[in-house]
């Protein structure tokens, strides 16, 4: 049997629970741009569709694929409250 240190601190992780909240946030962002950057292809080669050039597919969707790389790097530079060592 292995015997615990009494004077080992406990594991710290980088991120808090509020970081991992807004990846989350800009992870689902990101994939709904994709989502909504998806379609609008034709069968037939000869035939244009001018359903690639909608609203959705080159505003909408590309500015939400930034604003969730935005969150990310957000999510990443948000300092992480420090925790004060208590003295015994």
């Amino acid at each position: 049997m292995q015997k615990k240190d009494k004077n080992t601190t406990p594991q710290e992780f980088i991120f808090e629970k509020k970081n991992y909240t807004i990846m989350f946030a800009g992870l689902a962002c990101i994939a709904l741009g994709f989502i909504l950057m998806s379609g609008g292809g034709t069968d037939n080669p000869d035939v244009f569709n001018p359903e690639i050039f909608s609203f959705r597919r080159i505003r909408l969707a590309p500015t939400l694929v930034i604003l969730g790389f935005a969150l990310e790097i957000y999510a990443i530079l948000v300092p992480a409250k420090k925790k004060k060592a208590q003295d015994k």
